[in-house]
């Protein structure tokens, strides 16, 4: 019987954290199923998702997180899945949209257009987000960009509606295609 894990690591970026990853994975006699891998500052933040057939599979990964956490001073987490991931687009019947912001940084983007999209019943499959000194004046520009799975039953041109209308408040440039 296979069994789902999701993993997670942290740490200051550098060469080899993949390859101490994957190895630790092989090692525990589990499939790199999925992935997401990106550099926040100087961090480098990872998301996995595994499976296994091996009856002790859940023991093999608690053990070889812990000597990794010690040995290459990375933070992982790992929990066991109750069964087989479905994404939300499969269950959902759901679209793949994009959104893309930019404007003056200032608090609340993330807030706002997130709870809009929520009140919509949207999920967020990804998001990448900076704020960048503009070259001119130096102010904040704030760039976010997300991938959206849209329910096939949300009226998309309401939704286009709503987020243009928090982009007004916000003083940012929505794009939502």
């Amino acid at each position: 019987m296979k069994t789902w894990f999701a993993l997670s690591a942290i740490g200051r970026d550098r060469p080899g954290i993949v390859a101490d990853l994957a190895e630790l994975i092989y090692d525990c006699d589990c499939n790199l199923d999925d992935s997401s891998m990106t550099i926040l500052g100087s961090e480098f933040a990872v998301l996995l998702l595994l499976s296994s057939s091996a009856a002790d599979a859940e023991a093999q990964l608690s053990s070889a997180c812990k000597r990794l956490e010690w040995e290459k001073r990375l933070t992982v987490f790992f929990r066991a899945l109750g069964a087989e991931p479905v994404p939300y687009a499969a269950k959902e019947h759901a679209r793949r949209h994009s959104l893309q912001v930019v404007g003056v940084d200032r608090a609340g983007i993330v807030a706002k257009i997130a709870r809009c999209l929520a009140d919509h019943g949207v999920n967020i499959a990804e998001m990448h987000a900076q704020a960048r000194p503009e070259p001119e004046s130096g102010n904040p520009i704030y760039t976010m960009r997300m991938a959206l799975d849209v329910p096939g039953s949300v009226d998309t041109q309401s939704l286009s509606g709503r987020l243009q209308a928090v982009g007004d408040a916000l003083q940012v440039d929505i794009t939502f295609d």
